[in-house]
């Protein structure tokens, strides 16, 4: 039962990350991939850490949890750690030679953490709970959230080391990660129908999103 929860978790990242692996013309060694995917996935206890520090200032229920800024902190919270877990990795690996491989290390980080939410939530919810539609939510919401705001970071770090202003890259790509991230959950928050919005939001940024993945595979190499 365990294995079938924890199996249930692991999916939506699974696919999502082997898809995404799949465009890379010049595939990141495996060991670098599953140690960014780990790291990611450990980050995803700091996030739950900060956050439950943050909560512990708001009472549970107040209008104030439902307020665009508590939702933007909590996003934010969550981008941050993703870049962090990425960027301890490989920073100085000599396998981080391309712009593109910001892109590729951030979304492995981001199906770190999204597993383990993944599966937190199963196992929060139960085997005999979990349906169709539920997966799909996953599938289709939170981990291509995950994704895609972990992508626009990674974008912003390409950027930004080809044009040698990376730190001022990687605050705006933080800025739009997390602006993506509070905008999908703030919709389901706020809007009855929010999810319905809220898919809509992420099929609109996947297409720009793998429009920046085009453009930075033009650049072959970078020096770090």
């Amino acid at each position: 039962m365990n294995f079938l929860v924890l199996l249930l978790g692991l999916i939506p990242s699974f696919i999502w990350l082997s898809f995404f692996l799949q465009e890379d013309i010049h595939p990141e060694p495996r060991k670098m991939i599953f140690a960014v995917f780990i790291t990611g996935a450990l980050a995803a206890l700091g996030a739950y850490f900060i956050q439950l520090w943050l909560s512990g200032y708001f009472p549970v229920g107040s209008e104030f949890t439902h307020s665009l800024f508590y939702i933007a902190a909590f996003a934010g919270v969550e981008e941050f750690v993703k870049f962090l877990a990425t960027y301890t990795v490989i920073w100085r690996s000599a396998y981080f030679d391309e712009p593109i491989d910001a892109m590729v290390y951030m979304m492995t980080a981001a199906m770190g953490l999204a597993a383990v939410e993944n599966i937190a939530i199963a196992f929060d919810t139960g085997i005999a709970a979990i349906t169709v539609g539920s997966l799909m939510f996953r599938f289709l919401g939170a981990t291509l959230l995950h994704a895609l705001s972990s992508l626009v970071m990674g974008y912003y770090w390409g950027r930004g080391i080809i044009k040698k202003h990376t730190a001022i890259y990687l605050m705006w790509g933080l800025i739009m990660a997390t602006l993506l991230h509070t905008i999908f959950n703030y919709l389901i928050v706020v809007f009855d129908a929010g999810i319905l919005y809220a898919i809509g939001v992420l099929i609109l940024a996947a297409f720009f999103v793998f429009y920046d993945f085009e453009k930075l595979k033009k650049n072959d190499t970078i020096t770090v």
